[in-house]
Parts: structure tokens; C-alpha cells; sequence
């Protein structure tokens, strides 16, 4: 879809928009008011980020100041400044201290937390194992994992725990990609172990620094991060005591030639850690979104119908391949419509400016903060009207050009998501297997899920919906 913006778009968007007055340097954009220190407007935060965003968003505009002690916030909407800001002045950003700090408890000095020449070299090495060409090679994998789970969900009509059953699902797919392994019980352990982390590791974010985990109250996260940690080192440690001419074509395997050529560059600390990140990102971004989907899905009927009739079209009864993958058209703009909704990492972790800056006429300092939330993005009602309305022809070829920059579920810029091909293929084969062999609808009497942000955005209570076999012709 040619996401370009048209030359009559409003706020700035077109080639020829003239370019905003600069404001003197020490003056901040409008905001909410901070008090003596502003933590009032962080404990709002910590209770309900994306709506105090929102609501500051409509009240102050594009461009808001958070004033919270000892920092100073930027919180940015509008698409051409963000691009400005992630593409543009991308060698004047670091990620927020706090949150790699937080995250590296689990994900030690992966490719998700490096910074500066550290991550470009794991960047480039890496690249490679995720391009379109390589991710192409998964397929049988995935569409194998997701034909053996089927045949495990009830064939009769009942509720079914789907957001359980998918994320089972996406992690049986990221142990045969890593490790050519299949799910089993201690891989099941791993899904409480992570959501146990992902709460732990969202309560931390709003707070300076850490209490030792070995407080009672942390249990929950110092077993969960223990139990994935052995999970990692354990696949580690099977291959390492294999010959290295017997190792199986996987992403283990190619970090560990990695290893074996530059020990030096990528010790075995440095495989675990990339294991872990790719194991965790791999399969809890895919559920999440393949969560929302299933609901889209059985909230919109129509919608599944029109998804089903194309995947019989061009499947044909069999399962997917590379090649059948850009005929499904119309069920890419299903996934696309998803994530445009929800999100799987509706805030962009933050970023702080190393050097001064001017960014739509704002003149900001050094050490500035900036915050983007892609879901208010994507919910902005002047690019996506009714905005709340699950809508897939959003995304047709036909349809209206959106500003770029006003749809980018996976970020933007040269830290784009690494695994963004892997995730739009692996969605996109196992939706279009689930609709070969079921249809999904609401249970009589069920609202809406509320959404809940704990590091990626899921369902507040656990997704149940009813499922139905589907027989073709039947």
C-alpha cells in the first residue's frame, strides 16, 4: 500500500508545507501541569498510560510536555515529526536508561539492548537470519507446528481458551525455528514465567531503581526469570555436546557458528542472550497480535467470511506456502486492520537526545525524553476514520494514501523491529490454517476484551471465544 501522504494534508504533511517558526530555545511545548515534581502525572501513568497520553494529547495538541523531576518528556503524534524523529535524528538518540536496564535482567546484552557500535555489529550479524529470502525457509516449520496443534482443539463447538491455545501455539514455532525442538511441559511452564516477568518488568518501569529481587514479594519474577534462563541454557548446552556437523539448520545453530568464528565477538553469553530475546520477542509479539486477530475475527463475521473464502481460493484445502503468501490479499489487510488496533508494543520504549535539537519549531536541549505511542497513532481519527471500527479495507491497494509514519506497528527507522518479516509471515500462515479449519464467534453474553499493557498490550482477562470446526462444502 503507497503510504505517502497526499499534498493536501493537513499539520505539515505535505512536500510543500512551510516549515514551523522555531520557538526560542527554553520555552517547551504545552502540557499537562507538573506541580513541584510532576510524579503525580507519573503515578497517572503507571495506572493508565495510553489513556492519560491520549487525554493529554487532546488537550495540548501533537507535541506535549511532561515535566516529571528530574526529566524532561516529549511526547510526540504527530506521524511526519516522529519520522522526523526516529528516522532523521536517529545518531542523536539512546534508548531510555531505565527501561534497557529493566529489560536486561532478562535479555542481558542482546541486539534489543545494545546501543551505539555494540548493536549495529549485532544488527548487521544477525540481519541476515531475519530477510525475507531466509524467513521464507520457515515456512514448512511453522505451517507443520500449527497442522499438529490443530489437530488437538475440539472439533465440537465450545469455548475455547484461543489466547492460551495461540500463544502455545507461536512458542511450539519459535523452538522448531531456534532450537529445532518441539514444545513440552517445561516450554509450557514458560508462558506463566513470562507473563509473571512481563508484570514485574511493567511495574519497574516507573520507578528510579529496583528493590533487590530477592524481596518476598518478588518470587513470582525470580522464578520466572530463573525457569527461562534454564530453558535457554538447557537447548545451549544439547547442541554444544553434538558435533558441529551434525547441528541442525536453525537460528541456534547460526549463532553458534557466530560464536565458533569471533568467540571473542560473541561469546556464548552473547548466544544466550540473542536465544532469549528471539525466544521471548519471537512468540509473544506473534500471540498477542494472532490474540486480537481471533477476536476481530469472531466480532466480525463478515470479515472472517470474506478472509475464509480467500484462503479456500488460493490454498485450495492445502497447507500454505512461500509462494501462496502474497495471494492472500485480503487476509493481510485483516492482520494489518490488528495491528493497527492493537498493537503488540503499543508505546515505543523511549528515547533520550545526546545532543540539542530542533524538532517541529521546538527547540530542545540535550537530555530531552521523548515518548511515542504508536497506538494513539494509529487511532488518530484525522488518518483512520471511525477509528475504533475494525475496518481491513483500510489497507487495500484502492484505498485512500495515509500519511507515512501514521502506521508502523513494528517502529520505524534503522531500529526497526528485526523480526518483522518472521511475524507478518508466521501471523499470516497460521491465521489462514485456523480459518481451513474453524470458525471463531463471541460467546453469548461476552463484552468486549478490555486491552492491558504489561510490556506488550493483551486482553485484561484471558481471551476465550467459541470455536467451531469448519467443514468446507459442509
Amino acid at each position: 500500500m503507497n503510504t505517502t501522504s497526499p499534498p493536501q494534508c493537513p499539520y505539515g504533511h505535505g512536500k510543500n508545507a512551510a516549515a514551523p517558526s522555531l520557538h526560542p530555545p527554553g520555552v517547551w511545548p504545552p502540557g499537562p501541569p507538573s506541580g513541584l515534581t510532576g510524579w503525580t502525572l507519573l503515578r497517572r501513568m503507571s495506572r493508565d498510560l495510553l489513556g492519560s497520553v491520549a487525554e493529554w494529547r487532546q488537550a495540548y495538541g501533537d507535541v506535549v510536555h511532561l515535566r516529571i523531576w528530574p526529566e524532561h518528556q516529549i511526547v510526540v503524534t504527530d506521524p511526519q515529526l516522529v519520522r522526523d524523529l526516529l528516522v532523521g535524528h536517529h545518531l542523536e538518540l539512546r534508548r531510555w536508561e531505565r527501561g534497557i536496564s529493566v529489560f536486561s535482567q532478562l535479555h542481558g546484552h542482546s541486539v534489543l539492548t545494545a546501543e551505539g557500535e555494540a548493536w549495529r555489529a549485532k544488527r548487521s550479524a544477525l540481519q541476515p537470519s531475519f530477510s525475507p529470502k531466509a524467513v521464507q525457509a520457515f515456512v514448512p516449520a511453522i505451517a507443520g507446528a500449527a497442522a499438529k496443534t490443530f489437530a488437538l482443539w475440539p472439533r465440537g463447538e465450545a469455548d475455547w481458551h484461543i489466547e492460551s491455545a495461540l500463544t502455545s501455539l507461536t512458542m511450539d514455532v519459535i523452538l522448531r525455528m531456534m532450537f529445532s525442538s518441539e514444545i513440552d511441559e517445561d516450554a509450557r511452564a514458560a508462558e506463566g514465567a513470562l507473563n509473571d516477568t512481563a508484570k514485574a518488568a511493567n511495574a519497574e518501569m516507573y520507578w528510579p531503581a529496583s528493590l533487590p529481587d530477592w524481596m518476598p514479594w518478588k518470587r513470582a519474577k525470580r522464578r520466572g526469570i530463573a525457569l527461562l534462563k534454564r530453558l535457554i541454557s538447557g537447548h545451549v548446552e544439547k547442541r554444544l555436546a553434538l558435533a558441529p556437523d551434525a547441528w541442525p539448520e536453525d537460528l541456534l545453530s547460526r549463532l553458534l557458528v557466530l560464536h565458533r568464528d569471533d568467540p571473542a565477538a560473541w561469546p556464548l553469553k552473547a548466544v544466550h542472550d540473542e536465544c532469549m530475546t528471539a525466544f521471548l520477542a519471537g512468540h509473544e509479539t506473534t500471540a498477542a497480535t494472532l490474540t486480537w486477530w481471533a477476536w476481530c475475527m469472531a466480532a466480525n463475521p463478515q470479515a472472517q467470511e470474506l478472509a475464509r473464502r480467500e484462503v479456500e481460493t488460493v490454498l485450495q484445502g492445502r497447507l500454505p506456502s512461500a509462494q501462496d503468501l502474497p495471494s492472500l490479499a485480503y487476509l493481510a489487510t485483516t492482520l494489518q486492520e490488528t495491528l493497527r488496533l492493537y498493537p503488540a508494543a503499543p508505546v515505543l520504549l523511549s528515547r533520550r537526545s545526546t545532543l540539542a535539537m530542533t524538532l517541529g519549531g521546538w527547540q530542545l536541549p540535550a537530555g530531552t525524553m521523548f515518548m511515542v505511542p504508536l497506538q494513539l497513532m494509529q487511532h488518530d481519527a484525522r488518518w483512520y476514520p471511525d477509528p475504533s471500527a475494525f475496518r481491513p479495507e483500510r489497507f487495500d491497494c484502492g484505498a485512500p494514501d495515509l500519511p507515512r509514519g501514521s502506521f508502523m506497528p513494528f517502529g520505524t527507522g534503522p531500529r526497526v523491529c528485526l523480526g518483522q518479516h518472521l511475524a507478518t509471515t508466521e501471523m499470516t500462515v497460521i491465521a489462514a490454517m485456523l480459518l481451513q479449519r474453524f470458525t471463531v464467534s463471541v460467546p453469548e453474553g461476552m463484552a468486549p476484551p478490555r486491552p492491558a499493557f504489561n510490556i506488550t498490550l493483551r486482553p485484561e482477562c484471558p481471551l476465550r471465544l467459541r470455536l467451531k470446526e469448519y467443514i468446507q462444502g459442509g
